[in-house]
């Protein structure tokens, strides 16, 4: 279909289109029109999707990374990153209702998934927690994104802590599942109570050379062992979950796995470039930008927020969902979404 020619009908029709949609699915005004005044309006609506339209790719840094981009390229960026062992489809709903609104989400297969590949086989296979978040920097810099809301769980939660950490100038604001989870290695050596470290099996299964065979061999039926443990109530399909699987066969998958497990328990050394980034987290460093947490079963006692509270100096607030596992943006993509759209207008 051709562009319109008249400029001005052509951006007239574009945002009747996103507001047009935006209603319909029962979402809050769109994000370029919002005051803060509006950040406790109902909560979003939204259907089921099962892809993406396109992906694109961008080298950027280290990496050539693939990545969802939906939504009006002139809306306020939102960057969502996944963790293990899942994928970007984590974000499937979530990014619709997002783009409704008129925000442009960005979504990434972090390093070791799907489309993303390191341009060259002479970079380390690392996955120590600073250089994920050095990926995501250098793909908001390839995009020319100054500053974007961040969101995540798992992996994902723990490079958006990172992110608003390290470069609070970046962020505009933050969503972070389970809350604080920047990683000190030494903290990490102390032992935990027996049912916490019971939690914790894969861990010790990826540190021996068995583990690491046996991942590699058994990888598709071993992260759908980790989803029915991880979020025991949601009742996903094999559909659903092969989408996901097929992200496990990038080359890179198990080497990154691997390394970012045992490089947290102290047993594999990270690249020396990164000790003073390193050394900044392990000192446990105070989020600042306007936060949202959000905690669910998986959680278990830690479900009320109240033990990392104080490292959050802007949290807005703390939500806590029942009967949701681990996998938050994609069991309960609404209370996400909405998650997002508040913290944009807390920070407006």
């Amino acid at each position: 279909m051709s562009e319109p020619k008249n400029p001005g009908r052509r951006r007239f029709l574009g945002t009747a289109t996103t507001a047009f949609t935006a209603a319909s699915l029962g979402l809050l005004p769109s994000a370029r029109a919002q005051s803060s005044a509006a950040a406790g309006a109902a909560p979003v609506k939204g259907k089921s999707h099962t892809s993406f339209a396109s992906l694109k790719q961008i080298d950027a840094g280290l990496l050539n990374i693939g990545y969802a981009d939906v939504g009006p390229t002139d809306g306020p960026p939102v960057l969502l990153i996944h963790g293990w062992p899942y994928d970007i489809h984590s974000y499937v709903d979530v990014a619709p209702m997002l783009a409704a609104a008129g925000y442009r989400v960005i979504v990434p297969y972090v390093r070791g998934y799907g489309s993303t590949r390191f341009l060259s086989s002479d970079t380390v296979r690392n996955a120590q927690q600073s250089i994920v978040a050095l990926d995501m920097i250098e793909l908001l810099n390839a995009l020319k994104i100054q500053k974007a809301i961040i969101g995540g769980f798992d992996w994902g939660a723990r490079t958006t802590n990172i992110l608003t950490a390290l470069w609070p100038e970046r962020c505009v604001g933050s969503v972070a599942v389970s809350g604080y989870l920047i990683t000190n290695v030494e903290a990490n050596r102390q032992p935990l109570p027996p049912a916490a470290e019971y939690g914790w099996w894969y861990q010790y299964y990826f540190a021996t050379d068995r583990g690491q065979l046996g991942y590699d061999k058994n990888r598709h039926d071993f992260n759908k062992l980790i989803w029915q443990i991880m979020s025991p109530k949601w009742k996903f399909d094999d559909a659903t979950y092969n989408r996901t699987a097929a992200a496990f066969d990038n080359p890179d998958h198990v080497a990154i796995a691997i390394h970012n497990y045992r490089w947290r328990l102290g047993l594999a050394k990270g690249e020396p470039k990164y000790d003073e980034l390193e050394q900044k987290l392990f000192a446990r460093p105070t989020i600042s930008v306007p936060t949202i947490t959000i905690a669910s079963d998986f959680d278990g006692p830690f479900a009320d927020g109240k033990a990392y509270a104080s490292m959050f100096s802007r949290r807005i607030s703390h939500r806590i969902l029942k009967g949701i596992g681990h996998n938050v943006p994609q069991e309960a993509p609404k209370a996400f979404t909405q998650a997002v759209i508040d913290v944009a207008h807390a920070s407006s």
